[in-house]
């Protein structure tokens, strides 16, 4: 299966009003998600994005927390970083699967999320997938949440007025 590259990647989106994103972190391999922030974080920063983080036990609590913080309306979008490898139990397929469903289930319903919850046979491929300097997995996760970002605010329904516009209509002259 061939490999993507960070050159296949679109161009950031810019914006006007810089968005607010929350990074949440299963630092269940804390040393493959410390490399997946360093590069989400690095991405958030080319797009002058501010953000913030959060922990959470495992993969699985990571779309329930990213609920969780939506009730706040304090972020534009979300960053899913966590690492899940193949163990010996099917546990490793019930993550993987509902993890993911989560956070489709979360981006179907309009939250901008992006997915760097890797889904790896061992640490040799995680550690590839998270390194900021190789693939950045955590990078192109937020480069996702930053897309959906963009693509939310220009799809965003215009305010509409509501009632009566007091003063002449366009084209009539003010009576005096």
């Amino acid at each position: 299966m061939a490999e993507s590259s960070k050159d296949d990647r679109l161009p950031l989106p810019e914006f006007d009003d810089p968005p607010k994103l929350l990074i949440v972190a299963a630092p269940f391999t804390k040393s493959v998600v410390d490399d997946l922030a360093i590069g989400a974080r690095a991405m958030l920063a080319q797009a002058s994005a501010t953000h913030e983080t959060i922990e959470v036990p495992g993969a699985l609590e990571i779309p329930a927390a990213i609920k969780l913080a939506a009730v706040s309306d304090d972020f534009d979008g979300y960053v899913a970083l966590g690492c899940v490898i193949r163990g010996e139990t099917t546990h490793y397929d019930t993550v993987c699967r509902e993890s993911a469903h989560g956070l489709t289930l979360l981006g179907l319903a309009g939250f901008c999320v992006g997915n760097g919850i890797l889904t790896v046979e061992n640490l040799g491929q995680a550690e590839a997938r998270a390194n900021p300097a190789g693939l950045d997995s955590g990078g192109g996760a937020a480069a996702a949440a930053l897309h959906l970002v963009a693509l939310s605010r220009k799809f965003r329904p215009s305010p509409k007025g509501i009632g009566f516009r007091f003063g002449a209509p366009p084209g009539v002259a003010d009576l005096p």
